[in-house]
């Protein structure tokens, strides 16, 4: 007789207040609109360029430097890497994932977002971070889907298996936390 053994995470649904999630493993995974935190953050990860030009201040500054030391500060300027994590310090630690790319078209690749979610639960684990807000990369700025986020999530966090990262929120626009929340079930039943 043939016995299959599941060694992958256990999945149950949760409710924590008003929020529901999923458990996998050891992380809960809530899902809800940026205005409805379930939870404080130690880590929030958004959606960037090589640049940086995606969380660039809008506003315009008066220049104080000297035009041809700014051109020369420009110059010296070098691109992220598609696909890193830049760290910026502060709390809650902000993670940008370098998915896009604006001299391309797209701007954005599948294997960057897989890459950068790689690096953003390896930066949890580096650094023991327990809570994390994350965005659907690829999503708010390029045109990747949902659902294939949630796939390539699901296949990172297989890769990765967090120890430290124990609360995951999925940050997701305002009336889909239910469809997604859907979707998510139906991509974990995969696993």
């Amino acid at each position: 007789m043939d016995e299959k053994l599941d060694n992958g995470p256990k999945i149950k649904g949760v409710r924590r207040g008003q929020h529901s999630a999923i458990v996998i493993g050891s992380v809960q995974v809530f899902v809800g609109p940026e205005n409805m935190a379930p939870y404080p953050v130690e880590a929030w990860a958004a959606e960037e360029d090589t640049y940086l030009v995606l969380s660039a201040d809008p506003e315009v500054q008066a220049i104080e430097e000297n035009p041809e030391q700014i051109m020369a500060e420009v110059s010296a300027t070098h691109p992220a890497e598609p696909g890193s994590v830049i760290v910026k310090n502060g709390y809650p630690l902000r993670l940008l994932a370098i998915i896009h790319d604006l001299n391309q078209e797209p701007s954005w690749k599948e294997e960057w977002v897989a890459s950068a979610l790689d690096g953003i639960l390896q930066e949890m684990e580096n650094r023991e971070i327990r809570s994390l807000a994350l965005p659907l990369l690829g999503t708010l700025h390029g045109s990747l889907e949902r659902k294939r986020f949630l796939t390539l999530l699901r296949e990172a966090l297989e890769r990765r298996q967090p120890i430290h990262l124990s609360r995951l929120w999925l940050v997701v626009p305002s009336g889909t936390t239910s469809d997604i929340l859907a979707m998510l079930e139906g991509e974990l039943q995969k696993w």
